[in-house]
């Protein structure tokens, strides 16, 4: 089947459970909205935590509460807003603003129709870009601004390296950034590119976006049984890097 991430679920000493995540390329990631949602469901249907749970995350602990399968996230307060962040990118000054969303986010507002711009050239450019460096990079949200409380976004994903169908996180630094810069309230329906709304909810109190509420469903699509045979043999570090080092005959 493919996906974008990895999801493991864990014991934790403060929390229902811990929640680790690994990106598409096999690194990790710090945080994962809607992998979040996904772990808060699977939790629930397999008696790991109750309806309304609490989850361990590398950005700290997360509440959320599932109803027949639409997962209702409370999530901590983006920060390190910037709302004036150009960059250079092929001789053009592109204008946009960075702030964290659990993981560092560029959001910028294209002139051209969203759903008929390519956004990979540029998302990658942008993820990659010197500036964003120290921080590992950045995802990529390209947002267009419908109504008060509608927006469209499409992002483009560091660590999966392309375009995503959805990105939690990046779908609230999308709405934090346009709510700061006062384009938007709450609440706010959110399309991405898998034509599935996500919905959002906070309080803006000055400068600060809080009370952040991410909800949207989260689907069983099919279940797997893995055998000892699966891994065996397999060495991660050949596959990123063939010849690199001195493998295991």
């Amino acid at each position: 089947m493919g996906a974008d991430g990895l999801i493991l679920v864990e014991p934790s000493s403060r929390a229902d459970f811990r929640m680790r995540y690994y990106n598409n390329d096999g690194s990790g990631g710090e945080f994962c909205a809607n992998g979040t949602r996904c772990a808060a469901r699977f939790a629930l249907l397999n008696g790991i935590a109750p309806q309304k749970m609490t989850i361990d995350t590398d950005v700290g602990i997360v509440g959320a509460e599932v109803r027949e399968g639409i997962v209702d996230l409370s999530l901590p307060s983006p920060h390190a807003f910037r709302a004036e962040r150009p960059l250079r990118v092929d001789d053009k000054s592109i204008r946009g603003s960075s702030i964290v969303m659990g993981v560092p986010h560029y959001v910028l507002f294209p002139d051209a129709d969203l759903w008929s711009l390519d956004i990979v050239p540029l998302g990658g450019a942008i993820r990659f870009h010197p500036e964003l460096k120290p921080d590992g990079g950045a995802n990529v949200n390209f947002v267009v601004v419908r109504d008060e409380h509608s927006i469209d976004v499409r992002t483009y994903e560091r660590g999966v390296e392309a375009e995503t169908f959805s990105c939690g996180s990046g779908v609230v630094a999308s709405v934090a950034t346009c709510a700061l810069v006062g384009k938007i309230a709450s609440p706010v329906s959110v399309l991405t590119r898998s034509g599935i709304a996500l919905q959002v909810t906070f309080t803006r109190e000055g400068n600060e976006i809080r009370n952040v509420h991410l909800t949207g469903d989260a689907r069983l699509i099919y279940t797997a049984d893995f055998t000892p045979e699966t891994i065996e043999g397999f060495d991660p570090d050949w596959v990123r890097q063939p010849g690199g080092y001195e493998v295991a005959r």
